[in-house]
């Protein structure tokens, strides 16, 4: 089995966000930068198919040179190759941008299987891996917690995939799906691994081929980021406990939307 698992860099969730001098993105000339955690998971997850199934890991990034570390990172973690779009334009990118440079990378490998974290830790909007099936032609399910894919072979027009995607208020779906297909993962679906010294060695012969991204202009823009405002406002309900206790609750619904 192929396995295409697309991976981001992003800014570690310990440092402190500045906004840069044009109020459009992230101050990260200084910021430290990690592996998208839901990325994370959807390596793991092609890591076990391949340990079950046999095949090869190819991990697809698209982003500045920086984003090497975490290519290395993803390599160290067993994944057998890589292939970085690498544009520093691609850092502050839309989804459809982003979707259209990973397509370029994959779509002459042949894979059977493609991989993404359900979202970015960074812009959170969730589109990446549903673009990226449209611009590639495979079905695609979202939101997995299980996977469980037979051999490659039966894949031509059967149903190869049987995944298990959470829904709201507790609910699953169960869906089958033919190969090649692609499927964004839900954080936790596994217990993730870490780089042992012998793949960080490793990962230092592993191959990293660069491609050159595609002519796409991103379609949206940011035009202002800013950070919440904080303030105190303190009220004082009067009257007897229980009109405070009504008018609190009467508060939180209409006003807080808490309840």
């Amino acid at each position: 089995m192929k396995i295409a698992v697309c991976i981001k860099q992003v800014v570690t969730r310990e440092w402190q966000l500045r906004v840069n001098d044009q109020k459009t993105w992230i101050r990260d000339q200084d910021a430290s930068f990690e592996l998208n955690e839901p990325d994370a998971y959807a390596l793991e997850e092609a890591l076990r198919l391949k340990e079950k199934h046999g095949g090869e890991v190819i991990v697809c990034c698209a982003g500045p040179a920086r984003a090497t570390q975490v290519i290395r990172e993803a390599l160290a973690r067993g994944a057998d190759r890589a292939v970085h779009v690498e544009a520093d334009a691609l850092a502050t990118a839309d989804a459809n941008a982003v979707a259209e440079a990973l397509a370029a990378a994959i779509k002459d490998e042949g894979v059977d299987l493609v991989l993404t974290g359900l979202q970015s830790d960074d812009q959170g909007f969730g589109q990446v891996g549903v673009l990226l099936a449209e611009k590639l032609g495979m079905p695609h399910a979202t939101i997995i917690m299980e996977v469980q894919a037979a051999d490659p072979s039966t894949g031509s027009g059967q149903v190869a995939l049987r995944v298990k995607r959470e829904l709201e208020g507790g609910w699953f779906q169960w869906v089958g799906l033919p190969m090649p297909a692609l499927l964004t993962i839900q954080s936790g679906i596994n217990q993730l691994r870490y780089a042992t010294l012998k793949g960080i060695m490793a990962a230092k012969k592993k191959e990293i081929k660069k491609v050159a991204p595609p002519a796409v202009a991103s379609a949206q823009r940011i035009t202002s980021l800013y950070l919440p405002e904080k303030g105190k406002k303190t009220q004082m309900l009067q009257g007897s406990p229980a009109d405070a206790a009504k008018e609190l609750v009467k508060r939180l619904r209409e006003e807080a939307r808490a309840l």
